[in-house]
């Protein structure tokens, strides 16, 4: 038994020494992770997620978590009696939506990850700290605009999908005092922007996390999702790929669904001032630590 457990302490040194050139590739650089999927609401899932969040912080990482809540909303919309309706894969959200997202998002989401947070790291004193897009203005946000094909006269026509949102402005200054305190803070943000003129909007996760990891020129951004990355036509993962290869996926019809808006964000980010980006499986226990600290990483990755 001994020998068992002498041997796993050799492993883990072993595997420490071979990340050290990893951690010093991102130590003080900012790494944006959009946190999502169903795997969320798994508290195991989080408590793990948190932990391994802290990990970064104490490496010299300046995570800045951004997450999602499509399933939680849609549970609580159902309890309060509150029908939702899809197009294109965005939510129609009306003012009784749009109270319950907000609930939702910025309360109890929200602050439970900030409190997972701060609860692994309370040894070494990292603390969570729960925003959303409304606070110090740091989302500045207009109402989205889409048009849909009427199928019979095929003429474009708009599609009012109410209080949904996209960015038009992030001010990183909150988020820049927070990860260069001399507290070790991991700044936590739910996908809730406001327009000049006050009104609250939800918006894509992965949208904000792009415009967020655009405005810090953030060195990674990593997509957490419920699937191991971006598919080729063989169903076999792609490692690496271009932003040019991310377009010719979706023109050549290879990325679908929900792969797309996941692709053509992380094509922005890039475009925007992020070093690459990654859509990596949330649900396997340390994806990010796989993918920022080992050779071969743990998903896609999608640079210039």
């Amino acid at each position: 038994m001994t020998d068992v457990a002498e041997e796993a302490g050799w492993a883990t040194a072993k595997t420490l020494a071979e990340a050290l050139p990893y951690i010093q590739i991102y130590d003080r650089e900012t790494v944006v992770i959009k946190y999502g999927g169903h795997a969320m609401g798994q508290e195991e899932v989080a408590k793990l997620f948190a932990a391994d969040a802290v990990l970064l912080k104490l490496l010299g990482v300046h995570p800045v978590v951004v997450h999602g809540g499509g399933p939680q909303i849609s549970r609580m919309l159902d309890k309060a009696g509150v029908k939702s309706t899809f197009i294109d894969g965005l939510r129609v959200t009306d003012e009784a939506t749009m109270e319950v997202a907000e609930m939702v998002l910025s309360g109890a989401i929200n602050k439970e990850i900030a409190n997972w947070i701060t609860l692994a790291g309370a040894e070494a004193d990292v603390r969570g700290v729960g925003l959303s897009g409304k606070d110090a203005r740091l989302i500045t946000a207009e109402k989205v605009t889409r048009t849909k094909k009427d199928p019979d006269s095929n003429i474009e026509q708009v599609v009012d999908l109410g209080f949904v949102g996209e960015p038009t402005k992030v001010d990183p200054h909150l988020i820049q005092a927070l990860l260069t305190s001399e507290t070790d803070y991991i700044p936590v943000i739910a996908p809730i922007g406001v327009s000049e003129q006050g009104e609250t909007f939800n918006i894509n996760a992965d949208t904000v996390a792009g415009a967020l990891a655009g405005a810090l020129k953030a060195k990674r951004m990593l997509m957490l999702t419920d699937i191991k990355g971006v598919l080729d036509a063989n169903g076999e993962l792609i490692r690496e790929m271009t932003i040019e290869q991310a377009r010719q996926l979706i023109a050549d019809g290879v990325a679908t669904g929900g792969m797309i808006p996941k692709l053509e964000n992380a094509i922005h980010a890039v475009e925007s001032g992020v070093e690459a980006v990654v859509i990596l499986d949330g649900r396997r226990p340390h994806a990010m630590l796989v993918e920022l600290f080992s050779e071969h990483g743990a998903g896609t990755l999608i640079s210039k």
